[in-house]
C-alpha cells in the first residue's frame, strides 16, 4: 500500500500539505556511506548504445561522424551519491511552530524525516541498489550523459520515463548559455568576469564546441540516444531550440527516433522579436517526438483546450445568430442603413445589435453511402427532406417501434436542424463547446515571469508539454535543469521528476526555487473530498468506496460538454420530455388557432402577439423610428413624408407620438393570453431538452483546470540533491612517470579533432613551476623536485623545504590529483591520506577543481596533515578563455567562520560570520562576510548517515518564499519569515546525536560543510 499522499497540520486558516508518491526508487548511498560501498557498486559500468540504425537512412552527416559510427556509443555509468535530503514541509512546519510558540499555542512536532527512505524492515541501509526506497524527486549535479546512463543501467529506469524536456544551448557560443553567479543574469560576450569556470560547465563547453557545429551535433546525438533508452513506449521528448539550429536538430532527431516518430513542430511566439537586418524572427521551436511511431496508438497524449475568443476567426466560422425570438440573422450579410456591417472587425457589436443571440454554424448531418434506416425523408416544417444523392442521414430517420422518436427526429424536436441548399444541416452552437484545441502555434506567453536565470523558459510552455503527454504520478526528466522550471512545473502537476545540470549555480537557484515554492492543492480523485466533488460535478450520489490517496488516479478536473448531433440522437430522455410537453402545448395551439381562425403548425406560430404589417410598411415604420431616434439631428420633413406614406398604406392616421412600439396590430386579450402561455411552455420545453442534452452529452476533461481546495496550500514534496563523484586513477610506467593516456590516434587525427595533452601531466608540470599558495601570501610551498609515484591515489611525490634558510628541513609531500571534470570527496581524501601514511610521507597535498561539502573539515589523518588546494580553472580552459591574468594556479583556502552559541540551557543557535570565496576569474581567495553566502542549511540532528535540511536560510537578493509569505501571512508571523534571511539561525534543541552539520553555499555554487559537537 503506498504511503498517504499528503501530510498536514491543522492550523488556523490554511492547512499546509504536500503530495507523496507510492512509487519506489533504488536505495542510493549518501556521501557519508561512500566508504562502505561494495567495490562492485563503486566500480564503473560501461553502457553501450548503438549509434546508427541503417534502416533509418538517409542520415545526417557531419565531420567526425563516420569514425564515431564504426563503434557503439560507450558511456560510463557512475554511481550517484545523495548530498542532501530536503523536505520543504519540514521548513514550513518549523516556522509554524515558532509562530505558535510566540502565540502560546500548542505546537506539535512530527519528524517527517523519520521514514524518508522507507526501506524494508529487514534491509540494511548500506545495501545499495538492492532495495527499493520511498520515492523522492531528484536534483543531480553531473554530466547528463553519464547520469542518464546510470539511471538506466544501475537503477532500472530504462523504459520508465514518460516525458523528457530538453532545452539545449541554442547556439555554439559559450557565454550565451551559462550563468556564472546566482546574483547576476548579466552575461556578456567578451567579458572575462562573466565566463563561468565551473569544471563541469567547462567540460560541456570543450566537449560540445571545440569543433564548432560538428561537436555540437555529436553532443546532442549522444544525449538523445541515451534519453531515448529511458523513454517508455508511450513516452515523448520535447527539444526546445532556436531558428539557428532547428533544421539541424530536426534532422538529428529523425535519425535517432525515426521520421515516423515526429509528432509535430511547435512554434512559440517570443516576448519580442530579435533584430535582423532582413526579417526579424519572432519565434522559437519545440520539436515533439515520441518513442513509438505516432500512428501506433501507443503514444500517450491528452488534448488541451483554450477558451474560444469572440474574434474574427470565430465570427467567420460561426456566422449565424439565432435571436431569442427564433429569428436567424446571417452576420455576413447584415446591413444597417443600407451599409453592410463587418462583425469580424467589430465582434463586440454582436451583443449590442442582437442581445441574447446564440451564434451557430450549419454542420453536415449526412454521411456518404447507403444505410437502410437512415434514408427516409425528415419532415421539416411540413416539407419532407431527403438526404442528397449517394448520401444518407448521420442518424436513423426510420421509425423504430421501441422509440417514440428517431435519431433525426430527436435533433428535429430539439431545434437543432436548419434548412440548407441541398438538405438539412445540424445547428452547431458556439456554446456547445466554447473551447478549441490548441494547435502548434503558441502565442501569448512572453518571457518567464520573475526570471532568475539567464536562459529561463516560461512555466506555461513546459506545463503544456507535460499536460499533453503525462498523467499525475508519471516520471519526467530534464537533463538541462537551468533554473529548475521543469521540476517546478512537474511538482505543481503531481508528476515525479528528475533534473540534471552541470552547473552548481543552476542547481543552487533551482534548489532554492523548489524549496520555497507554493502550489495550489488540487483535489485527488482517490480521496473522500475528490469523490464528493466528482459526484457533485456529475450530479449523482457519491461513491462509497475506500480511498488510498493514490495520485496516479489523477485529480478531479473541470470538464466541458462537447455537444454533437450523436449525443442528441442517442438521448432517449428527449422522447419523454417531448411527450410530456406535447400534452400542454397541443391543446394551447388548437385553442389559439380557433380564437384567430388560423391553422398554424408549431413552427408557424409567430413570436410576437399580433398581426405583422406588410413588408413595405414595416420598412417605412423602421425608417421613421430611426429618424426619431436621432433627436434634434432628425429631419422633421422626412418624418412627415414617411408618416404620410405609412398612413396611406395602412389607412390610418398615426402621428409621431401615437406610432406603436412595434409594426404589428395587437390581438384581442384571449388569443394574446393563449399565445403567451403557449410560448412560455414552448420555452420551458426547450430549456428542459437543452439541460438534458448538456447533462448526457460527452464531455472533455480540462486537464489544466483541476478543482482546488482553497483551504489548503501545498509545498513541494521531498527531494534529494545528488551528484556524480568520479575518481581519476593515474597510471605510471616502470620509471614512475605518468603514462599519457590522451595520445591522439591516427583515426582521431583524420577526423579533424585536435589532440589533448594528458591532464595529469599538465597539472604536475604546472604544480612543479607554480607551487602551492597557502592562505598568507608569504606562505608558498615551492617544490625542489616532483616525480611520479605508482600509487592508487597518490600520483606524484613532491619535495620542498619547510621554512627558510639552508638548514630548513626537507619534507615529502604525497600529491593527489583530482578528476579533470568533477569533485574530490572526503572518502578520496581519507584513502589518499592512508596511502600517504603507509608510504611514510609527511603531508598530503590534494589538488582539485572542486571538493564536496563533507571534505571541508577533514584536515588531518593521524600524523598526516591534509592540505586541500583549489586548482585554478584556467588549467583546463580552452585557449581563448585562458588569459585572465591569474597568478595563482594552486590555492589553499580556509573553512567557513561559524560560531555555535548557547540559548538557555537546552538550546543552541548557529551564527555564520563569513566564508572564504575562491574567485576563479582572478585565482584569488577572498574572505567574505555573510554577503558572500547565497544560502546555508543546518541538519539540527546530524546522524552521520545523511544530511537532512532541517533549517534553511537564504541571504541572496532573491526571496524564494515570497509567494508562501503572501498565502500564509495569517498562519506564520513576520518574525518567523524574517528569520529565513539571517546569518543567525533560529534556536533549536540540542540533538540526541550530539552533532549538527552546517552547509554553506556561496554565489558561485561552491559548497562547504562542517560538523559540530553540541552535547553537554
Amino acid at each position: 500500500m503506498p504511503p498517504k499522499n499528503k501530510t498536514k497540520d491543522k492550523i488556523k486558516g490554511k492547512t499546509v500539505a504536500t503530495l507523496r508518491h507510492g512509487d519506489k526508487r533504488k536505495n542510493l548511498p549518501t556521501v557519508e556511506y561512500e566508504s562502505l560501498m561494495r567495490q562492485e557498486d563503486k566500480s564503473p559500468i560501461e553502457v553501450a548504445y548503438e549509434r546508427r540504425n541503417r534502416d533509418l537512412d538517409p542520415q545526417f552527416v557531419w565531420r567526425g561522424k563516420d569514425d564515431q559510427d564504426w563503434s557503439n556509443l560507450v558511456v560510463p555509468a557512475p554511481p550517484l551519491y545523495i548530498q542532501e535530503k530536503v523536505h520543504p514541509k519540514v521548513l514550513i512546519d518549523d516556522l509554524l511552530r515558532q509562530s505558535k510558540a510566540r502565540a502560546d499555542a500548542v505546537a506539535p512536532q512530527v519528524d517527517l524525516f523519520a521514514d524518508f527512505n522507507g526501506l524494508p524492515k529487514d534491509a540494511r541501509a548500506t545495501e545499495f541498489y538492492q532495495h527499493d526506497a520511498n520515492w523522492s524527486n531528484r536534483m543531480i549535479l553531473g554530466d547528463s550523459l553519464q547520469v542518464m546512463a546510470s539511471l538506466a543501467e544501475r537503477e532500472g529506469l530504462r523504459g520508465k520515463v514518460q516525458c523528457i524536456y530538453v532545452d539545449p544551448p541554442y547556439g555554439i557560443k559559450f557565454n550565451s548559455n551559462f550563468q556564472w553567479s546566482t546574483t547576476s543574469r548579466d552575461v556578456k560576450d567578451g567579458n572575462p568576469e562573466h565566463i563561468t569556470r565551473e569544471p563541469e560547465q567547462v567540460k560541456a563547453f570543450r566537449d560540445t564546441w571545440r569543433d564548432g557545429i560538428h561537436s555540437y551535433l555529436t553532443y546532442l546525438r549522444d544525449r538523445l540516444t541515451v534519453a531515448r533508452d529511458l523513454l517508455a513506449d508511450s513516452g515523448s521528448i520535447f527539444v526546445q531550440i532556436g531558428d539557428e539550429n532547428v533544421h539541424r536538430v530536426r534532422g538529428l532527431m529523425d535519425e535517432v527516433f525515426g521520421p515516423d516518430n515526429a509528432v509535430t513542430e511547435i512554434l512559440v511566439k517570443k516576448k519580442g522579436s530579435q533584430k535582423s537586418s532582413i526579417l526579424d524572427p519572432v519565434n522559437d521551436f519545440i520539436l515533439w517526438y515520441s518513442k513509438s511511431p505516432r500512428t501506433s496508438g501507443l503514444v500517450k497524449s491528452r488534448s488541451l483546450f483554450e477558451s474560444r475568443p469572440l474574434d474574427s476567426e470565430t465570427i467567420e466560422e460561426f456566422s449565424r445568430a439565432e435571436l431569442p425570438t427564433g429569428q436567424v440573422v446571417n452576420l455576413k450579410n447584415y446591413e444597417v442603413g443600407g451599409e453592410k456591417v463587418d462583425f469580424r472587425a467589430y465582434p463586440r457589436r454582436i451583443e449590442k445589435e442582437f442581445s441574447g443571440a446564440r451564434l451557430f454554424r450549419p454542420w453536415p448531418i449526412t454521411n456518404g453511402g447507403f444505410r437502410a434506416r437512415q434514408m427516409d425523408p425528415v419532415l421539416f416544417e411540413g416539407e419532407p427532406v431527403s438526404p442528397p444523392k449517394a448520401r444518407c442521414w448521420s442518424h436513423p430517420s426510420k421509425a423504430d417501434s421501441s422509440a417514440l422518436l428517431t435519431g433525426m427526429g430527436r435533433n428535429l424536436v430539439a431545434g437543432r436542424l436548419v434548412k440548407s441548399a441541398s438538405a438539412l444541416d445540424f445547428k452547431r452552437y458556439l456554446d456547445d463547446f466554447p473551447f478549441k484545441s490548441i494547435s502548434n502555434w503558441w502565442d501569448g506567453f512572453g518571457g518567464a515571469p520573475d526570471q532568475i536565470y539567464v536562459v529561463q523558459t516560461n512555466d506555461r510552455i513546459i506545463e503544456r508539454c507535460l499536460l499533453m503527454t503525462t498523467d499525475p504520478g508519471d516520471l519526467v526528466l530534464d537533463p538541462t535543469c537551468g533554473s529548475g522550471t521543469t521540476a517546478y512545473v512537474a511538482e505543481q502537476w503531481g508528476r515525479r521528476w528528475i533534473t540534471i545540470d552541470t552547473s552548481r549555480v543552476a542547481l543552487a537557484l533551482a534548489r532554492a526555487r523548489i524549496m520555497g515554492a507554493r502550489y495550489p492543492f488540487y483535489l485527488l480523485a482517490d480521496s473522500p473530498e475528490g469523490q464528493r466533488k466528482e459526484a457533485e460535478v456529475l450530479k449523482r450520489i457519491p461513491i462509497q468506496q475506500p480511498t488510498r490517496g493514490d495520485i496516479r488516479h489523477g485529480f478531479v478536473y473541470h470538464r466541458c460538454a462537447s455537444i454533437t448531433s450523436s449525443d442528441i440522437a442517442n438521448n432517449a430522455e428527449i422522447d419523454v420530455i417531448w411527450e410530456k410537453w406535447q400534452q400542454t402545448l397541443e391543446p394551447l395551439r388548437e385553442q389559439l388557432n380557433a380564437a384567430l381562425k388560423k391553422s398554424w403548425q408549431e413552427w408557424e406560430i409567430p413570436r410576437g402577439a399580433g398581426d405583422p404589417w406588410p413588408a413595405a410598411e414595416q420598412r417605412t415604420f423602421n425608417a421613421i423610428k430611426a429618424e426619431i431616434a436621432k433627436g434634434r439631428e432628425g429631419n422633421p420633413a422626412v418624418i412627415r413624408e414617411s408618416l404620410g406614406a405609412l398612413n396611406r398604406g395602412l389607412k390610418r392616421s398615426y402621428t409621431a407620438k401615437t406610432l406603436p412600439e412595434q409594426p404589428v396590430d395587437p390581438w384581442p386579450e384571449k388569443p394574446t393570453q393563449l399565445h403567451q402561455e403557449w410560448w412560455e411552455a414552448r420555452i420551458a420545453r426547450q430549456k428542459e431538452i437543452d439541460a438534458s442534452i448538456a447533462a448526457k452529452a460527452e464531455f472533455e476533461f480540462l486537464y489544466d483546470k483541476p478543482y482546488e481546495d482553497k483551504s489548503k496550500v501545498r509545498v513541494a514534496g521531498p527531494f534529494t540533491v545528488e551528484s556524480v563523484s568520479p575518481h581519476r586513477v593515474l597510471a605510471v610506467d616502470e620509471n614512475d612517470n605518468v603514462v599519457d593516456g590522451w595520445k591522439m590516434s591516427d583515426k582521431k587525427a583524420k577526423s579533424g579533432f585536435a589532440g589533448t595533452p594528458d591532464f595529469a601531466s599538465v597539472i604536475l608540470e604546472n604544480l612543479r613551476i607554480a607551487g602551492v599558495q597557502q592562505a598568507h601570501k608569504e606562505d608558498r610551498i615551492t617544490f625542489t623536485s616532483l616525480t611520479g609515484w605508482p600509487g592508487k591515489y597518490i600520483c606524484a611525490e613532491g619535495r620542498y623545504l619547510e621554512g627558510k634558510g639552508d638548514n630548513a628541513p626537507q619534507r615529502r609531500a604525497a600529491i593527489l590529483v583530482g578528476p579533470e571534470f568533477g569533485t574530490v570527496s572526503r572518502p578520496d581524501l581519507v584513502a589518499a591520506a592512508r596511502e600517504a601514511a603507509d608510504a611514510n610521507f609527511d603531508v598530503l597535498i590534494a589538488c582539485a577543481f572542486n571538493y564536496d561539502a563533507h571534505s571541508a573539515e577533514f584536515e588531518k589523518l593521524g600524523r598526516i596533515p591534509v592540505l586541500k588546494a583549489r586548482m585554478n580553472p584556467d588549467l583546463h580552459m580552452a585557449d581563448e578563455l585562458k588569459n585572465t591574468g591569474a597568478g595563482n594556479l594552486f590555492v589553499i583556502f580556509g573553512e567557513p567562520d561559524i560560531d555555535i552559541e548557547p540559548v538557555g540551557k537546552d538550546q543552541v543557535r548557529v551564527r555564520v560570520k563569513g566564508v572564504d570565496v575562491f574567485k576563479p576569474q582572478t585565482g584569488e581567495v577572498v574572505s567574505a562576510g555573510p554577503e558572500g553566502i547565497a544560502c546555508w542549511f543546518i541538519d539540527t540532528d546530524y546522524n552521520e548517515e545523511s544530511f537532512f535540511v532541517r533549517h534553511a536560510y537564504f541571504l541572496g537578493a532573491n526571496d524564494p518564499y515570497q509567494s508562501l509569505k503572501t498565502t500564509l501571512k495569517a498562519e506564520i508571523d513576520q518574525e518567523a519569515w524574517e528569520s529565513l534571511h539571517s546569518e543567525v539561525s533560529r534556536p533549536f534543541a540540542k540533538p540526541e546525536t550530539g552533532r549538527i552539520a552546517v552547509k554553506v553555499i556561496n554565489h558561485l555554487g561552491d559548497e562547504v560543510m562542517k560538523v559540530f559537537r553540541v552535547g553537554d
